[in-house]
């Protein structure tokens, strides 16, 4: 009895903390629905425009080097007001490569400096950090190497810049193999809700946003202001944008301005890029939020959003608790009817699917387009991405516990393959990582114990929960096989 109690309490614990993150997910949906009636002009073109720095942080990029540079030579910006700062920390044949196209880039006229590092220190911040000491812009632009900026993106995100308070514009991504796989297809649903919902709707509500990493930029004195950048989490973006605003700095977040990217396209690189940002959110809450806390002059609401935005990837670790215990409550409730007022109210938490279902339509059918055969399509899109995300919830379940208790890890880069549309490969290539770990047989027999979930439906005669089995197996299940019998 006493074992039933205690799993009843941790699966109410979690469905209630779930339920309240999705109650302010669904305030971000109706700030973002405000801000959509709001009418904005563009600011004007500066008088004479300042200089900037474009940093590259580079390591390993031999596909797709050459795409970046291209798009950041064609940049429309005076060019004796552009500095481009190739940041190499490669190891492999691709350092001879850049530093060509580097050379190229100076014969072209553009004032191009590639800086190698022998000593990955701190990795891309460490990198980035190096480079700012001779950087020569007032404004710092920032590309991660799979980043394909568009001709104007300097004209549309520096006159932005038009108060001495903004310290950070952060652009739209965008996604230029969205359609090549499932898993390219579920990565640009959950990043467009980020984009379009979430980064909206804080903005909106003046509470904390982030930069993102790439395809934004940063006014100089913003970055050495906040203490520079720092190499003590794996997701020093988030870091420095918490540290900037904590000073007072403000954050604009352009949605009308996409930057097109490429996704993942093999399992073991969108892992090792959840992996990271994952980790790297848990570091930045034990870092950052007894400051957030402390800070006399944010409201309850923007401290409770930013609890919730530092701590978001410890989602995963409540959804696989949720998960786990679903199937002993399922017992518990076959043998305990005299409980049933409890689980009632146990149902009624469910609603935080319905406010997700919510929140990813409005950010779907913004891309998409609304009606009934795009809300089908969506619903079949959702399903399918909740259930991979719970397969991989396992997975990022050790990244937030590696997080929390400050075990360290290296920066694990995620490959990219210059995927563009169907025809392209990326079968063949190098940078592939094909080695099993213990959390991979973890996953097999969690696909397992969720077969005898659906299996546990029929026992008790109670199909309550039979969705949710169905889309954790399906999301073990997928998983597992991409694990052990795809080539990545």
């Amino acid at each position: 009895m006493i074992l039933s109690y205690i799993i009843i309490g941790l699966y109410a614990i979690s469905l209630f903390v779930i339920l309240i993150y999705s109650l302010l997910q669904l305030q971000l949906v109706i700030n973002y629905k405000k801000d959509k009636k709001i009418k904005k002009e563009a600011p004007n073109d500066p008088k004479f425009w300042p200089k900037v720095t474009i940093q590259l942080p580079l390591f390993n990029e031999q596909y797709v080097v050459k795409r970046l540079l291209t798009a950041v030579a064609n940049l429309d910006y005076p060019e004796d007001q552009l500095e481009i700062q190739i940041l190499d920390d490669s190891t492999d044949v691709s350092k001879e490569y850049t530093e060509n196209l580097a050379l190229e880039l100076k014969e072209k006229g553009l004032e191009a400096n590639y800086i190698h590092r022998t000593d990955r220190k701190n990795f891309k911040a460490g990198a980035l950090k190096e480079g700012l000491v001779d950087a020569k812009g007032e404004f710092i632009a920032i590309f991660d190497a799979d980043f394909l900026p568009p001709r104007n993106w300097l004209k549309k995100t520096i006159p932005h810049f038009n108060t001495p308070k903004i310290g950070v514009v952060q652009t739209r991504w965008g996604h230029v193999n969205r359609n090549y796989s499932i898993l390219t297809k579920i990565q640009a649903f959950a990043l467009d809700f980020h984009f379009l919902i979430e980064q909206v709707g804080r903005s909106f509500g003046n509470h904390f946003i982030n930069f993102n990493g790439t395809a934004g930029v940063w006014r100089k004195t913003c970055i050495e202001d906040a203490g520079n950048w720092q190499g003590d989490t794996l997701t020093e973006d988030l870091d420095l944008s918490y540290r900037a605003q904590l000073k007072g700095w403000e954050f604009t977040y352009l949605k009308d301005v996409v930057t097109p990217a490429e996704l993942p396209v093999v399992l073991s690189a969108a892992r090792s890029q959840q992996f990271r940002w994952n980790k790297g959110a848990a570091e930045n809450f034990r870092k950052n939020f007894l400051s957030v806390a402390r800070n006399k002059h944010l409201n309850l609401n923007s401290k409770l959003h930013g609890f919730f935005h530092l701590l978001n990837s410890s989602m995963f670790l409540l959804i696989l608790l949720v998960a786990i215990l679903s199937i002993p409550v399922l017992y518990i409730k076959f043998q305990q009817q005299s409980w049933d007022s409890i689980f009632y109210i146990l149902t009624a938490m469910g609603l935080s699917t319905v406010i997700f279902i919510y929140g990813y339509w409005t950010s779907y059918k913004e891309i998409k387009g609304s009606g009934p055969l795009s809300f089908i399509k969506f619903l079949g899109l959702f399903i399918t991405f909740f259930s991979i995300a719970m397969g991989l919830s396992a997975h990022n379940t050790l990244a937030i516990l590696e997080g929390h208790f400050n075990k360290r890890s290296a920066f694990i880069r995620t490959p990219k393959f210059n995927i563009e549309s169907d025809k392209d490969t990326w079968k063949g290539k190098v940078y592939i990582n094909k080695r099993l770990s213990v959390i991979n047989c973890v996953e097999i027999l969690l696909f397992i114990y969720f077969v005898y979930g659906l299996y546990s439906a029929y026992y008790t005669q109670d199909f309550g929960l039979v969705l949710f089995h169905l889309m954790l197996t399906f999301g073990f299940g997928f998983i597992s096989f991409k694990t052990l019998f795809s080539k990545a």
